[in-house]
């Protein structure tokens, strides 16, 4: 079975690990552990060669950079594909993130705290290497120099804002002359006139081999024309340090032209020198401590590469053994869907000895055993469902009614003669309580109060009852007998029923017929001799007697011969009666010539009579004297119960009818119907229970044996006959016979 159907897990299994990392990606990997193993072994070397490191330092930067940048990408890249597994719902997707975060959990920790510890550890072994003590003198000694500085940048601004003062009320013809003057008056070494644009007027300088000074810049410009003064340390070329001053002429009015005045003095040599030497050990020191910082960014990088490549390995080895355990556990999925599905065939590979493989191994037993207990199970279901086939079927054949209910009379069972027997659905009524049946058919309401009553006065045991119903207006004889099972501790009661009607009729036509063969042997031998021997005595005794007596003895002896006369024509009725058919006496009856050749002989009734055919069939098997017999009954019974009306009329009316089979096909075989119909008084409802039992009349002098004649007869002929009541008054009776077969009556 396995073989021949489809895989229904296929789509599964192949996309069972399609969030396994790809092979570049594993190529991938292998190249950035190795470019990070290259780079500690460069690390590690230029720790060693600070030469280098310093020539390297950006390379290695960038290196770092790289790797990092590719082993975030290798890392989003696998949470894509794993968020693609989880989505498309791929097997072994959700074990796969979880085992990935708990190898990354338990890779980061441990990472993080190792991280944490060196670089902490870097950190002190590098600030080791610098003496933290140097660091705050030379910080005091640039300290120290600046303050040195300071003062006499102070006294250089207030000289030169007293140059200002004076140029800006002297005459501009003159400002060379008074900027010499104020030059020596100050002291100050170098001092420039210069115009709003930085344009040299006139400077007055210690030594004429002084150059020109350098134009202010266009930010000291924009100071001074605002009216702020600048005062800084510079440095002067070869020359060393030097204090520079520069500040805004004020005019006296506004229509001056604004001008600006630049002092500047050579830092003394004693001073310069030291700051000079403070300056450069300042510069050297920083210039360490800058390879120094540059060292702990580089060690952090690498440390952090190395987090990252324990993080990846990490993913990959969660990926390499949820791909590992996914496998087997795919198989298992499959093979659970497929035993789910109801194929037990599936046996999955054992391989190791671990538990999983323990699992697989009790899996394949479970199937096994299962496929063991399927085949059990079918076999009793196919054992079942012959024996339920055969209970079906006797119970379909059987001629008595099958009701099977619940302890709580519930319908679970009911055969098709149950449905034919009570003219009822009891197919609709399977599983519907006893005590709801009156509601949905009232006609089934004494049928369901006898069994319900029946069950409740025996109990446990079993019971029998012969009981009257009225079904589809007739009175009909049942035999029900009831019974309580219990079969795999469920209890059942079981109803079995059968109309005895037919039965019982017959037993009661057999008697009758036993009773009129004795009284037509017993009393009609005596009769003769009866009748003779008062005729006798009426000839001989009538002569010697008086007319009065003569008389008596004419009464007497006419009373003697008309109820001899009377006796005899009944045991001539109970003769007829026990009759048995002749064998080959049966021939094919046309019935529509034998009905008008009798029904001629009540034409001169006074009786409307009339002869509806409309049988394409005619033709049926029987004896002609006792058909002919049957019609008189019927006639002279309809014509009896008309004859006084002055409106009497007797229909007799043919058709032809198609037999249905019990599926309710249409079957090979046809019937002919005949009505007889009149407008009488028709039938009570005592009578017409028992229309055709012997000496049941409606007629004052009737022997009751007419009917009972005219039903041995039918029955004789594989005929049916019933009565009924016209709905527009007078009695129906209906007579069926089964039509002669085109074939057989042409042979």
């Amino acid at each position: 079975m396995s073989s021949a159907s489809p895989d229904p897990f296929a789509t599964q299994r192949a996309a069972a690990l399609g969030f396994a990392p790809p092979r570049w990606m594993r190529v991938a990997w292998l190249v950035l552990a190795v470019a990070g193993a290259v780079l500690i072994t460069l690390l590690a070397t230029a720790s060693a060669n600070s030469a280098l490191f310093t020539r390297y330092y950006t390379e290695l930067i960038i290196g770092n950079a790289l790797i990092v940048a590719g082993l975030a990408v290798l890392v989003v890249y696998q949470i894509v594909l794993l968020l693609r597994a989880r989505r498309a719902e791929v097997f072994g997707s959700k074990l796969t993130t979880r085992m990935m975060m708990f190898f990354a959990v338990v890779a980061v920790l441990p990472g993080a705290l190792v991280y944490a510890i060196s670089v902490q550890f870097l950190s002190s072994s590098i600030e080791s290497y610098f003496d933290t003590r140097i660091d705050k003198a030379l910080e005091t000694g640039l300290q120290l120099g600046r303050t040195a500085l300071n003062q006499p940048l102070k006294e250089l601004s207030r000289q030169a804002e007293i140059i200002a003062a004076s140029l800006a009320s002297s005459e501009p013809s003159a400002a060379r002359v008074t900027l010499a003057t104020l030059r020596e008056q100050t002291g100050v070494a170098n001092v420039s006139l210069l115009t709003a644009s930085g344009g040299l007027i006139a400077q007055a300088t210690e030594s004429v081999l002084t150059l020109p000074p350098v134009p202010p810049s266009a930010m000291e410009l924009r100071q001074v024309r605002a009216q702020q003064t600048i005062s800084l340390v510079e440095s002067a070329g070869e020359s060393g340090l030097q204090l520079k001053v520069i500040v805004p002429v004020r005019g006296v009015d506004v229509a001056s032209p604004f001008r600006i005045v630049l002092v500047t003095q050579p830092v003394p040599a004693a001073l310069r020198e030291q700051a000079e030497q403070v300056e450069a050990g300042s510069r050297d020191y920083q210039e360490l401590s800058f390879q120094r910082n540059a060292l702990k960014r580089l060690f952090a990088f690498t440390l952090t590469l190395t987090l990252m490549l324990a993080l990846l390995s990490a993913l990959a080895l969660a990926s390499v053994f949820s791909e590992r355990l996914a496998q087997p556990l795919a198989r298992l999925a499959e093979g659970t869907l497929a035993v789910a599905e109801g194929d037990f065939s599936r046996r999955q590979p054992v391989e190791g000895r671990d538990e999983l493989s323990v699992l697989t191994q009790s899996f394949n037993t479970m199937t096994s055993q299962l496929a063991d207990a399927r085949t059990r199970d079918l076999a009793n279901r196919r054992e079942i469902e012959t024996s339920k086939l055969y209970l079906e079927n006797i119970l379909k054949n059987l001629n008595a009614g099958v009701l099977v209910f619940t302890d709580d009379f519930v319908l679970r069972v009911a055969n098709a003669a149950a449905a034919v027997i009570l003219q009822a659905r009891i197919d609709e009524r399977v599983g519907e309580s006893l005590t709801k049946w009156p509601l949905a058919e009232p006609a089934l309401s004494v049928f369901a109060d006898i069994v319900a009553r029946n069950f409740a006065a025996s109990g446990e045991n079993d019971w029998q009852r012969e009981q009257e119903l009225m079904v589809s207006g007739n009175a009909r004889t049942f035999i029900l007998r009831g019974a309580r099972r219990v079969v795999a501790d469920v209890g059942a009661r079981i109803v079995v029923f059968d109309d005895v009607t037919e039965v019982l009729q017959a037993q009661r036509d057999t008697a009758w017929a036993e009773v009129a063969r004795r009284l037509a042997h017993e009393i009609k031998n005596p009769l003769t001799p009866i009748q003779l021997s008062a005729e006798r005595l009426e000839m001989k005794l009538a002569p010697r007697l008086s007319e009065a007596d003569a008389e008596i003895l004419r009464r007497g002896t006419n009373t003697i011969v008309n109820q001899v006369t009377a006796m005899k024509n009944m045991v001539n009725d109970f003769a007829i009666y026990a009759r048995r058919p002749r064998a080959g006496s049966l021939q094919a009856i046309d019935v529509e010539a034998l009905l008008k050749e009798t029904l001629e002989l009540y034409a001169s009734y006074p009786v409307k009579l009339s002869l509806e055919w409309h049988s394409p069939g005619r033709i049926i098997r029987g004896e002609a004297t006792r058909l002919r017999q049957v019609v008189h009954n019927l006639m002279q019974n309809a014509m009896d119960a008309c004859v006084d009306r002055p409106d009497g009329a007797v229909t007799v009316e043919a058709s032809e009818r198609i037999v249905l089979g019990q599926d309710g096909k249409v079957d090979a075989e046809r019937e002919l119907l005949l009505r007889f119909c009149d407008n009488g008084s028709g039938f009570s409802d005592a009578v017409k229970q028992r229309a055709f039992e012997p000496y049941v009349s409606t007629k004052p002098k009737g022997t009751g044996l007419g009917l009972a004649i005219v039903k041995k007869i039918i029955d004789e002929h594989k005929g049916r006959i019933s009565v009924d009541n016209s709905i527009q008054g007078g009695a129906i009776v209906t007579v069926v016979f089964p039509l002669m077969a085109a074939e057989k009556i042409d042979a």
